[in-house]
């Protein structure tokens, strides 16, 4: 296979670390801001994380400090989409990205989400400026509707480096739209069994081809296997 591309939250590095190091930005900010204990505003924020996920932390740790307002929350959003991540790659991505490096493969990363968000991700990662990546695709930077299951960015790859799909090998590990749009396509696809999704079960044509539980594999099952 000539060309391999990565998804990168729960792939390539571990997303809930990204979560926590937004966290802990938000809570020096409160104490900035507030002079609220940045560890309590840690405690509140990773409780209701466990409980109810994501989508009310802040509304929740603000109230519980009674200075609650829109105006309050957009600024805990702000602080949280702008800090600079103190988050790793996996071990096992840096091993196979060296690999495949040596290898002689292009090698791309193909996000969906907040353009800033996965711009600082990558940049913290070192992906934008590793000698191994030809090119990091944020999805939404060509708009919403090119974002997973959407082929574009991938056709986008084969068209740079003159390939079919079928030369192609994703790695992802959200079954709900990684491979659905492109495996019609022709491209090869592999889901990486850990994160959020790992247990979750789709229908077929939601699939990947090949399932691995660590990225370690992915050399000797996928690329010497299909040689």
């Amino acid at each position: 296979m000539k060309v391999i591309v990565f998804d990168l939250d729960d792939t390539l590095y571990d997303e809930i670390t990204y979560v926590h190091s937004g966290f802990r930005a938000v809570a020096m900010f409160l104490l900035q801001e507030f002079c609220i204990n940045p560890d309590e505003s840690m405690r509140i924020m990773l409780s209701e994380l466990e409980t109810s996920g994501r989508g009310k932390v802040f509304d929740r740790l603000l109230a519980h400090n009674g200075i609650y307002s829109k105006a309050n929350v957009g600024g805990c959003l702000r602080v949280y989409r702008r800090h600079d991540p103190q988050i790793q790659l996996y071990e096992d991505a840096i091993k196979c990205i060296e690999q495949l490096q040596e290898m002689g493969t292009s090698l791309y990363i193909v996000t969906d989400g907040n353009k800033w968000v996965q711009y600082r991700k990558l940049k913290a990662l070192g992906l934008y400026d590793h000698p191994g990546i030809q090119k990091c695709y944020i999805s939404r930077r060509f708009g919403t509707k090119n974002e997973k299951p959407s082929p574009y960015c991938f056709m986008q790859i084969c068209a740079k480096e003159r390939v079919e799909p079928t030369s192609v090998v994703y790695i992802g590990d959200n079954p709900n739209k990684d491979f659905v749009g492109i495996k019609p396509l022709g491209f090869k696809t592999v889901r990486l069994l850990r994160g959020g999704f790992a247990d979750i079960q789709k229908p077929i044509n939601y699939e990947a081809d090949i399932k691995i539980d660590t990225l370690d594999e992915l050399v000797e099952k996928v690329i010497i296997g299909a040689d």
